[in-house]
């Protein structure tokens, strides 16, 4: 059988910038193990799959995978997937709701801060807490050279670095990185000197889910957004994650939901033979 397959690059204007994700729609049919092996055979940080809510207005449930896991939220996959469905398969709406294992998911179409077209994801908000465990920050000290001005987390480690210049310089041991517990790093830092038009920055480490790094991370930015909102005393803020391939998110911290906001573009059209 062969489905509809898309690969959109998410949260840029630009093709072969931000962050790749494939998209298979009418995905009824396919096991898990399949989604699995389609997963792996893409290589990209995610796939997702999208199967219709029969009897409703763009309404999809929705799965995302790594090359070798399944992940209960993605950002920029889910970008990428309202692009596919509000651009090709319903592109008389404004609106779809996603229901992924986080509860719905609402992506509306908007024109972004800088007027260009773009998507809001109204995403869960899971706010980071201090953490003290000298451990843990020596560990991550060795896996990325720098220690950092403090570590934050829910779960996951966020580093806290002194500028942007720090986060985009890092070249980590991704061995290393592997090895800490949770499994995954960020690191994080105001917006300064060359990134000084964007309110904070970060970086993602994830070699153990099957992701040496990934270029842009929504979910991240479900953690991120709550801290940097508090630090810096608004609630409406711009975000770039410095991987090799860049990605800007406008970011609203509603005090109960994340909004992230950016661009999609697509770049590959077709059908997926299984």
């Amino acid at each position: 059988m062969t489905l509809p397959f898309f690969q959109v690059d998410a949260f840029t204007a630009e093709r072969f910038r931000g962050n790749p994700a494939a998209i298979v729609a009418e995905a009824d049919p396919l096991t898990e193990a399949q989604m699995l092996a389609i997963a792996a055979e893409n290589n990209l940080s995610e796939t997702a799959y999208l199967r219709r809510r029969q009897g409703t207005a763009a309404e999809y449930d929705i799965r995302w995978f790594t090359p070798v896991m399944e992940m209960d939220l993605c950002g920029h996959a889910t970008l990428a997937s309202a692009a596919v469905v509000l651009e090709r398969l319903e592109p008389r709406a404004e609106r779809v709701i996603f229901h992924g294992q986080r509860g719905p998911l609402r992506v509306d179409k908007i024109t972004l801060p800088n007027d260009a077209p773009g998507y809001q994801l109204d995403f869960p908000r899971d706010p980071l807490q201090p953490v003290d465990n000298p451990a843990l920050l020596a560990a991550i000290t060795a896996a990325i050279g720098v220690e950092p001005l403090g570590l934050l987390g829910t779960g996951r480690a966020v580093a806290l670095l002194p500028d942007a210049a720090s986060v985009e310089a890092l070249t980590p041991d991704l061995a290393r990185v592997a090895g800490l517990e949770p499994s995954w790093l960020a690191v994080t830092a105001p917006g300064d000197g060359a990134h000084g038009d964007v309110d904070f920055v970060s970086r993602l480490f994830a070699p153990r889910e099957g992701i040496p790094e990934d270029p842009v991370t929504g979910s991240l930015h479900c953690m991120l957004m709550p801290y940097w909102a508090g630090r810096l005393g608004r609630p409406k803020l711009r975000a770039r994650q410095l991987s090799a391939r860049r990605g800007d998110l406008w970011l609203d911290d509603t005090g109960t939901r994340t909004l992230i906001a950016g661009s999609a573009v697509f770049v590959i059209e077709g059908r997926i033979s299984i």
